[in-house]
Parts: structure tokens; C-alpha cells; sequence
């Protein structure tokens, strides 16, 4: 049988393109490792896992602010529980993802490790498959630490990475991460809000880089105020025993103990065996594979979507990536990837919530803009639930090019500014909206009807006096 697509990898790229093909009518093949694989890394080992976790951090630390009222929290984490809610919240989801479900939805599937031996085949436990399409979506796993000393570390327990921190029946006293990016700044916050003395070692000055200094300084204050400690600019080079030794460019050094180290310094991509008797290329570098506008590879006929594209690695970007590819599958008008419209959150508290250009990006292509910024409590309801943040975006011709919102609910409260971005709205149609009294939302009209007023002259004034 020849297959109309193949699928390899059941994470969240590989299931958009998978079921819409086959709720479309075609004859879907669809590929993962094992059973428990698919759903890819956001169900297993990602945002799932991550923000079950998160939510009950957020729970015992609003606890522990209630205490100014009277209230007193007593007793200590249990982790097992912990456990239970963040493998529950897995399980629920599972149940729409696996191998059971999609063979009844009318996939075929197959579990094993794919390899490719020709343009459009594939072998999977010496079986051989064909496809008129393939679309690789295999995805990443976390980038392995290697310095002297942390061979002697055990896995699960001393070394944690995000494919198993979720599993530990403990809480470590002293947790050191290495890496400062959404992973470990999430999930540090967490765990040092169940108990852990949480340090953070960041490579660069500055922790989130692709934030700016301004966003990251607001989420740095709250860090600080939990207790967590940041050593930006140093680098781990060695361990000895439970102890961790960093360098700086200065050559100076320091040392931190630890019970566990959790290790979040980025994602390598899973890249299947084989390529080269499929057509496919590879980067210079052999760590990615060679991509066109269109998410094709050197052979036209298979596709990457999902995490392996490499750069900016979300479950929305591979959904995003899905959008592509099926758009070109059937329509005339081409479409390119283009991130120029995308955003993401980091799933702090305060959240970060990050849309369109960055100021860094505005700058590069020459592109003249706007900058406006208000603090978040300037609004009646952000100052009542005291949600401290700011929000930032940039203008051109009254429409939003990018921006950024840091605060409680960020990711939810700039959902309409992201509608206003990605449709090419102007920024009157928020400030024509009528918000209710007192809502969180209304920060986003508030910060247009600043801007409009510092847009009123003295010439314009004097015209509205004298239509009045």
C-alpha cells in the first residue's frame, strides 16, 4: 500500500497535519516511537506536566500571601500528591491521545523507531512503508550538560532534566538550575514555591534573552522577593561531589553546593536515520535539516513541522507549521513561514507575554515606530489585585507592530491586542470598544487613550473648541 502522507512523529506538528488529512479522507500513516511518545514532548515531558505544576506552586504560595490577613498555612509539600495532579492532568488528555484512539479514527499506526531508506519510503521494524508525502515531526530532547564530574551524577535524582523532573518523589533543599530560559525560570519559580532554595545559573547577563532588559528586570523583582538567587554571566565547569564550580570572562569562580541540579541549556532535535537516501540535506553544521520558506526539504515531497524545524520550538509553532504545510497541500496561493505575527508566554508570575516584533527586531529592518508603555496599576482593577507589570507595544501608522505584556494573567489579557496584530486591525477599534468597569482588560484601552491624548495639540484643541 502507498500511503497518501506519512507521518513520522505524534507530537503536536505531526497530529494537526495527521488528523486533518485524515478527517479529509485520505490514507494516513502515522509513526511515533512508542505509545507513551505520542503526544509528543507538550503532553509528556512540556506544557502539560509544566503548567499542572505550576498551578499547584501558585496555590501554596497564595497561601502563604494570606497570611498578612491572619490566615496561617502549616504543615509541609507532599510530593506524592503533587505527582498525582500532574499525572492525572496527563492521563485525562491521553485518553484523545494514542495509539487506540486514532487507529479508531481511521489512522493506521505504527510504533517504532522510523528510518528512511529512499525518497518516499520508510522502514519501521524491518517493515517498509511508502508515502506520497512525509512530513517529518519528530521533535527535540533536552540538551545534555557536560562538564567534568557530572557523569557521577544520578539521573532522576541528582541530574534532572524536563523529561524527569516530573517523576521525583522528593523536594530538593538546594536546586541549582543551569539556564535561565522559559524552562528553567518556570520551573524554578515552582519548585522554589513547594520548598526548594532555587539558584539560577544563566550564561548570559541577562536571564530570558529574548525578552528585553526592562521585561526581565519586573520578573527579576519578584524572583528575588520569593528568595530565588540569579548568577548571570557565569558558566557551570565543573562538579565535585554536591558541589558546583562556575566561571565568569573575568576568570573568577565561584562555587555553589546542591542536592540536585536541573539542566534546561536548550533542545537537540531528534533528526531520523537515513536522510540521505530520502534527498534530505542537512545544515553544514549536520544539527538541523536544510528547510525552504515552505517548510520543504531538499525533497520536495517531505516536509519538517514542529520542534525540528529548530528556532523558535512551541507547540503553537508547530501548529503554525501544520497551518503551512496544509495550506500549500491544496491551495494556489503559497504560503511562507513567517513569524512576524507570532507570540508566546512564559508562564512565570508575573507572566510574560511577548507578540509580533520585538524592539530589537523594529530596529534591524529599520522600521520607524512607537513605543508606549504603561505600568499595569494605572488601571483601577491591576491596582485592587495588585498586579504589578507593565505593558508595551510599538505603533506604525496607528497599527500594532509588536509587543509585550509582563503581569498576572498576561497571556490571557493581551489576547485581543495579539487579534488586533495578526488581523490588521487599528488600534481605534480597542479604543471604540467599551469595556465593562472594573475589568483587567481595559489596560488595553487605557494605554491607547494615552496615546491619543498626547497626540492632542495645542492646534487641535483649539479645533474642538471651536466645534463646540
Amino acid at each position: 500500500m502507498i500511503y497518501d502522507i506519512i507521518v513520522v512523529g505524534a507530537g503536536s506538528g505531526g497530529l494537526n497535519v495527521a488528523g486533518f488529512m485524515n478527517k479529509v479522507g485520505f490514507k494516513v500513516l502515522l509513526v511515533d516511537k512508542s505509545d507513551k511518545n505520542i503526544g509528543g514532548d507538550c503532553l509528556n515531558y512540556g506544557c502539560v506536566p509544566s503548567k499542572a505544576l505550576i498551578h499547584v506552586s501558585r496555590l501554596v504560595y497564595s497561601g502563604k500571601e494570606a497570611e498578612r490577613f491572619g490566615l496561617k498555612q502549616q504543615g509541609k509539600i507532599d510530593i506524592e500528591k503533587v505527582k498525582e495532579y500532574v499525572t492525572g492532568k496527563i492521563n485525562h488528555i491521553r485518553k484523545h491521545e494514542n495509539a487506540s484512539y486514532f487507529r479508531k479514527q481511521g489512522m493506521d499506526v505504527v510504533l517504532g523507531a522510523a528510518e528512511f531508506i529512499g525518497r518516499k519510503k520508510i522502514k519501521v521494524k524491518n517493515k517498509i512503508y511508502s508515502g506520497k508525502k512525509i512530513i517529518i515531526a519528530t521533535g527535540g530532547r533536552p540538551r545534555k550538560l557536560k562538564i567534568p564530574g557530572i557523569e557521577k551524577l544520578k539521573y532522576g535524582k541528582e541530574y534532572l532534566d524536563n523529561e524527569s523532573v516530573f517523576d521525583i518523589n522528593f523536594v530538593p533543599k538546594k536546586l541549582v538550575i543551569i539556564g535561565g530560559g522559559p524552562i528553567g525560570m518556570e520551573l524554578g519559580q515552582a519548585l522554589s514555591r513547594l520548598g526548594c532554595k532555587v539558584a539560577i545559573v544563566q550564561r548570559e547577563k541577562q536571564f530570558l534573552p529574548k525578552e528585553s532588559q526592562e521585561v526581565s528586570e519586573i520578573l527579576m523583582k519578584q524572583f528575588l522577593k520569593e528568595g530565588m538567587q540569579f548568577y548571570c554571566g557565569w558558566n557551570p565547569i565543573e562538579i565535585k561531589g554536591n558541589e558546583i564550580i562556575m566561571g565568569n570572562k573575568q576568570k573568577q569562580k565561584k562555587t555553589l553546593t546542591f542536592d540536585s541540579i536541573l539542566v534546561a541549556i536548550g533542545r537537540e532535535l531528534n533528526i531520523p536515520k537515513g536522510l540521505e537516501k530520502a534527498g534530505v540535506k542537512l545544515t553544514d553544521d549536520q544539527k538541523k535539516i536544510k528547510t525552504d520558506q515552505y517548510l520543504r526539504t531538499a525533497n520536495k515531497d517531505i516536509y519538517l513541522c514542529g520542534d525540528i524545524v529548530g528556532g523558535l520550538q512551541f507547540t503553537h509553532a508547530a501548529e503554525l507549521h501544520a497551518s503551512v504545510i496544509l495550506n500549500n497541500f491544496f491551495s494556489p496561493l503559497k504560503k511562507k513561514l513567517s513569524y512576524d505575527k507570532f507570540s508566546w508566554v512564559t508562564y512565570t508570575d508575573p507572566e510574560i507575554a511577548t507578540f509580533g516584533l520585538r524592539e530589537d527586531e523594529l530596529k534591524e529592518r529599520n522600521i520607524n515606530y512607537e513605543k508606549l508603555k504603561i505600568d499595569l496599576n494605572e488601571e483601577d482593577r491591576e491596582l485592587i489585585d495588585e498586579n504589578e507589570g507593565s505593558l508595551i507595544l510599538f505603533l506604525k501608522k496607528r497599527k500594532i507592530l509588536g509587543g509585550t505584556m509582563v503581569g498576572k494573567n498576561a497571556g490571557e489579557l493581551c489576547q485581543e491586542l495579539i487579534l488586533t496584530l495578526s488581523s490588521g486591525l487599528k488600534i481605534n477599534d480597542i479604543f471604540n470598544k467599551i469595556y465593562p468597569y472594573p475589568t483587567s482588560s481595559r489596560i488595553n484601552k487605557k494605554i491607547i487613550s494615552k496615546f491619543k491624548s498626547s497626540k492632542l495639540t495645542g492646534f487641535g484643541k483649539k479645533i474642538l473648541k471651536f466645534l463646540y
